[in-house]
C-alpha cells in the first residue's frame, strides 16, 4: 500500500513537471526525442517530461540590434565612420530555432557587412542627404536575407555619418565663405536701394530751393542737440525769398 502511494506521488510530480508557461509574447518549439513536434502558443502547456520532450522558448517580440561603428570607404574614395540599428522581430519560431544558432549575432552580422556594402557604392553627398533612403535599400538587403530565418525585419536607420577631421575643416569653411557671400549680397541690395530712394528724394527737392534750405535747417537741429557742440550756419543771400516761399 505505501508502496503504491509512493508510485503515485512520483507519478503526479511527474507530470506537473511537464508543465510550462508561454507568455503572450512567446512561442515554444518542441522537440520529441530531439525532432520537431509542435508549435506551442502562450498559455499553460505540457511537455512529456524525462527527457521524451523538450521546448524551447521564442521571443517574437521586436527586437533591436545596434550595429557599431565602423569606416568605410564611399564611391568618391572617401573614408567615413557609420554606424546604424536594425529593428526585427521573429514571425516564424520554428525556423528561427532551426535554421539560425543565434539570430542576434546573425543579425548583426550581416547587417553590419550590407551596411559596408550600401554606403560604399553611393557618393559622400547621397550618404549625407539621403540616409533614410540608404536605409531602406539596406532593410531589403538584410531583409531578402532574414525571411529565410523566420525574422521580419520592421527597420533600419543609420544613426551617424562621421565625416574626417580634414574634410569637417574643409567644409566648415565652405560654408563660412558661403554665409559671407550671402551676406555681401543682402549688404549690396540694401545698398542699392537706398541708392535709389536717395536718387528719388534729390529729384523731388530739386524741384524747390525752399525744400531743400528746409531740410539743411532740420539737420542743423537734429546735430545741434549736444551743448557742446559748435554749429556755424552761413544763411544764404535770399533767405527772405526762401521763407516767403515756405510760408506759402
Amino acid at each position: 500500500m505505501i508502496f503504491l502511494l509512493g508510485l503515485l506521488v512520483v507519478f503526479i510530480l511527474v507530470i506537473i513537471s511537464g508543465f510550462r508557461v508561454v507568455y503572450q509574447f512567446e512561442e515554444g518549439v518542441v522537440f520529441t526525442f530531439g525532432k520537431l513536434s509542435t508549435i506551442k502558443k502562450p498559455g499553460l502547456v505540457w511537455v512529456i517530461p524525462l527527457g521524451i520532450q523538450s521546448m524551447q522558448k521564442v521571443d517574437m517580440r521586436i527586437k533591436t540590434v545596434d550595429i557599431p561603428r565602423q569606416e568605410i570607404i564611399t564611391k568618391d574614395n572617401i573614408s567615413v565612420m557609420a554606424n546604424a540599428v536594425v529593428y526585427y522581430k521573429v514571425v516564424n519560431a520554428e525556423q528561427a530555432i532551426i535554421k539560425i544558432q543565434n539570430v542576434n549575432f546573425a543579425m548583426a552580422q550581416y547587417t553590419q557587412a550590407a551596411l559596408r556594402d550600401a554606403v560604399g557604392n553611393q557618393g559622400l553627398d547621397v550618404i549625407l542627404s539621403e540616409r533614410v533612403k540608404i536605409g531602406e535599400e539596406l532593410k531589403g538587403i538584410v531583409s531578402a536575407e532574414a525571411k529565410n530565418w523566420g525574422i521580419e525585419v520592421d527597420a533600419i536607420r543609420i544613426q551617424e555619418v562621421e565625416l574626417p577631421q580634414d574634410l569637417k575643416r574643409a567644409m566648415a569653411k565652405q560654408a563660412e565663405a558661403e554665409r559671407e557671400r550671402r551676406a555681401m549680397i543682402i549688404s549690396s541690395d540694401g545698398e542699392l536701394q537706398a541708392s535709389k530712394n536717395l536718387q528719388e528724394a534729390a529729384e523731388v527737392l530739386a524741384k524747390s530751393p525752399a525744400a531743400i534750405h528746409l531740410r539743411t535747417l532740420q539737420t542743423i537741429r537734429d546735430i545741434s542737440t549736444n551743448p557742446s557742440q559748435k554749429v556755424v550756419i552761413f544763411m544764404p543771400n535770399d533767405i527772405t525769398k526762401i521763407v516767403n516761399d515756405i510760408m506759402k
